[in-house]
């Protein structure tokens, strides 16, 4: 079973960083595509970026030049590194992986991870 463990999210500051982590585990296979998406209250989850097993990433245009996605593959663990953030930016976090071990695509998320930008 494909469990998904988010941590680091929290308040900060306007113009201040924060980076998430996500951990897999159980039963995940080596060609994948992790990523985080976001989601306020009564609006839809949106992407914020993702990376493939061999480094291939995108971003949502907000966070361009921002945030950075990266992986440890040994670790089975992805990373978002949140820069110069601001207001807007304040959402529940959640991780995301996708993988196709045969014919079927699965599709997993954690359980979110709140990050307020305030003062």
């Amino acid at each position: 079973q494909v469990q998904l463990v988010e941590s680091g999210g929290g308040l900060v500051q306007p113009g201040g960083s924060l980076t998430l982590s996500c951990a897999a585990s159980g039963g995940i296979f080596s060609i994948n595509t992790m990523g985080w998406y976001r989601q306020t209250p009564g609006k839809q989850r949106d992407l914020v970026a993702r990376i493939t097993n061999d480094g291939s990433t995108n971003y949502a245009d907000s966070v361009k030049g921002r945030f950075t996605i990266s992986r440890d593959n040994a670790k089975n663990t992805v990373y978002l590194r949140m820069l110069s953030l601001e207001p807007e930016d304040t959402a529940v976090y959640y991780c995301n992986l996708v993988q196709r071990p045969g014919p079927f695509q699965y599709n997993y998320w954690g359980q979110g991870t709140q990050v307020t930008v305030s003062s």
